[in-house]
């Protein structure tokens, strides 16, 4: 395998002393897991946050070996790591991205629409701004794994109804893509309905 693509970082595992396995959703590939040496290391550990855009170069030697990758940060979300809400939502999409879908297939609607909404959760003054594009991503990658899900889209303004449409979207993740996943991803999906509750229509 040999690939230069623009990539998200979906996760990023401690594997041994310094290094890191991260998950990146890229265009062409899909998700890709692959060794960063270094990667907890002071220069590395602030690039391979989740959410982050980075240009990746991935390399292995055999379709069964685990790609060797380097890593080059793009656009960081670490400045948004520090408020609650913000921090919350890209905790729980890119957690959802890197455990729902399949390595090495491509979903390049899925890899567009994360950009997007990433963009969205931290240029928007309120979640009011990215509340309804999170909920279109979840509902396009049910899709995108053949879950049709049938959903009314919320008026911008009900957040009642936003609310309603996302406890509902929640219980689909987990009969669905989230089923027979390990790790408690549905935690970060938790906090994030907490702190979305604390904003009143």
């Amino acid at each position: 395998m040999q690939l230069r693509a623009s990539a998200i970082v979906c996760a990023a595992r401690p594997h041994g002393e310094t290094a890191v396995i991260a998950r990146m959703l890229t265009a062409e590939a899909g998700i890709v897991a692959a060794y960063v040496a270094g990667g907890r290391g002071r220069e590395m550990r602030p690039v391979l946050i989740p959410g982050n855009a980075v240009e990746a170069d991935i390399r292995s030697k055999s379709e069964s070996q685990l790609p060797f990758a380097r890593v080059e940060l793009v656009t960081s979300r670490g400045p948004w790591l520090t408020e609650p809400l913000p921090a919350a939502a890209i905790s729980w999409v890119t957690a959802l991205t890197a455990i729902a879908l399949p390595e090495r297939q491509p979903f390049p609607a899925l890899y567009d629409a994360l950009g997007a909404l990433l963009e969205a959760i931290c240029v928007a003054p309120s979640a009011r701004g990215w509340a309804l594009p999170l909920l279109s991503y979840e509902v396009l990658l049910l899709r995108e794994l053949g879950y049709g899900v049938p959903v009314n889209r919320p008026e911008d303004d009900d957040w009642s109804a936003i609310l309603t449409t996302f406890d509902r979207l929640g219980r689909e993740l987990s009969r669905y893509p989230l089923a027979d996943r390990r790790g408690d991803v549905m935690g970060s999906r938790v906090l994030l309905r907490e702190r979305l509750a604390r904003i009143h229509g």
